[in-house]
């Protein structure tokens, strides 16, 4: 039997045949569903060269003016403007090099972007150049927040392993994060980073206090949780998302489920999760998940630490959750 060959355009993109009528004027107009999709190439030009040894070498390159040079990256002119338009030649420059901004971080992305956030966008002259190359940021310590890149850190261009002459092709992280070999190693790609061991925060011992805060947390957050799933427009906010989570407070540690609308939470500790979030005092968490302080806000103020960067859409998902649960009695106690 012949393979199925996959539509250019995905099915779920492609509307249904259906119409309606209009009345404009004492006159009925028929409107069909239809879809217009356009598909261009587009040249890279003279920046061909520069996305070429991303995609191809691992190597980045600048243009060098022959007179004084000045080595711009990425390789913007062919010719100097600073004396008479003399020619420039390309020259690959150093992979590391250090931050000219502290880069802003973005948290709440739009669709282009979601799969992308956390990250930050900053720019960095690396070693040989002469400019600043604008590039996305990341940590392999959990969570990027304020304070972890600033004006000044020393970063290593980092590619992906799969390019397509893109700069998103390549991102940088401080080297700080890693290793004498990978900080020297050219061309090094982000799956030979350590990205499922970051560092956990350490706490202090507990006192009976801490423990007793914990239980007593634990239990409000488990009632809490019970009325999520009770909740169809609570539901909403975790439809089709699944995610078993350990959590570890100063006072001992418990654990979150959430499985396609269902929110619960254990006594338990869990051996292999699908991330971690540790935060001192676990009535950080019960605030937001009552809606009285955001877990997003916890995160990006450090109060709250996760382990996977990515994961910050799950932050985003219980946020939700606890803000549809309140929607939903206020509409209820109206009626």
């Amino acid at each position: 039997m012949a393979e199925k060959k996959q539509k250019v355009i995905a099915e779920e993109y492609i509307p249904e045949v259906k119409s309606r009528v209009i009345t404009i004027d004492n006159k009925d107009y028929l409107l069909q569903n239809d879809a217009m999709f356009t598909f261009y190439e587009r040249s890279m030009g003279e920046f061909s060269p520069f996305f070429l040894a991303i995609r191809d070498e691992k190597k980045i390159l600048g243009c060098k003016c022959s007179k004084c040079g000045i080595v711009r990256v990425p390789p913007f002119v062919t010719h100097c403007p600073d004396c008479d338009f003399t020619p420039t030649e390309p020259v690959e420059v150093e992979q590391i090099g250090k931050m000219n901004t502290t880069p802003p971080i973005t948290y709440f992305a739009t669709s282009m972007f979601l799969d992308k956030a956390p990250f930050g966008r900053g720019r960095v002259i690396l070693n040989g150049a002469d400019t600043a190359l604008s590039v996305m940021l990341y940590t392999t310590t959990g969570i990027l927040v304020p304070g972890l890149i600033k004006k000044g850190t020393e970063v290593k261009v980092i590619f992906k392993d799969e390019r397509v002459g893109q700069i998103s092709d390549i991102y940088c992280i401080p080297t700080s994060e890693l290793t004498p070999e990978q900080i020297a190693k050219k061309g090094l790609q982000e799956s030979e980073l350590n990205w499922e061991a970051p560092k956990e925060p350490e706490f202090p011992p507990a006192s009976n206090e801490d423990i007793a805060i914990f239980k007593q947390s634990l239990k409000e957050m488990r009632a809490v949780a019970g009325e999520m799933s009770r909740s169809k427009r609570a539901r909403r906010a975790i439809e089709g998302w699944k995610r078993d989570i350990a959590v570890k407070t100063k006072g001992g540690e418990f654990a979150m489920y959430i499985n396609d609308g269902n929110f619960r939470i254990g006594e338990e500790k869990l051996d292999s999760p699908d991330f971690i979030m540790a935060c001192e005092d676990p009535r950080t968490l019960l605030d937001g998940l009552r809606y009285k302080g955001a877990i997003t806000d916890a995160v990006i103020m450090k109060k709250l630490w996760i382990s996977k960067n990515m994961e910050f859409n799950t932050v985003f998902k219980l946020d939700r959750l606890a803000r549809f649960l309140v929607m939903e009695k206020k509409e209820q106690a109206t009626r």
